[in-house]
């Protein structure tokens, strides 16, 4: 997400992975205000063991195009 605000359009996605039993990260994230701080996060997802994101955003989608430029992967 890139604010808090985007929250209420993605507290349902982290039911549903609950649900699932799906480990998740939620994290704030903004590729337009902190770039550099997002890349960081994104590249290191593989340590993490995190394959997949999915990303929210309100007007924009920042956050959507910047993960695959930091990423190799699905």
């Amino acid at each position: 997400m890139g604010s808090q605000s985007d929250w209420s359009a993605m507290e349902s996605a982290t039911e549903v992975l609950g649900d699932l039993g799906i480990e998740f990260e939620v994290r704030v994230s903004s590729a337009h205000r902190t770039p550099r701080e997002t890349a960081e996060y994104v590249g290191d997802a593989e340590s993490r063991g995190c394959g997949v994101f999915i990303c929210g955003a309100g007007l924009a989608a920042h956050l959507a195009v910047q993960s695959p430029r930091t990423r190799r992967g699905p």
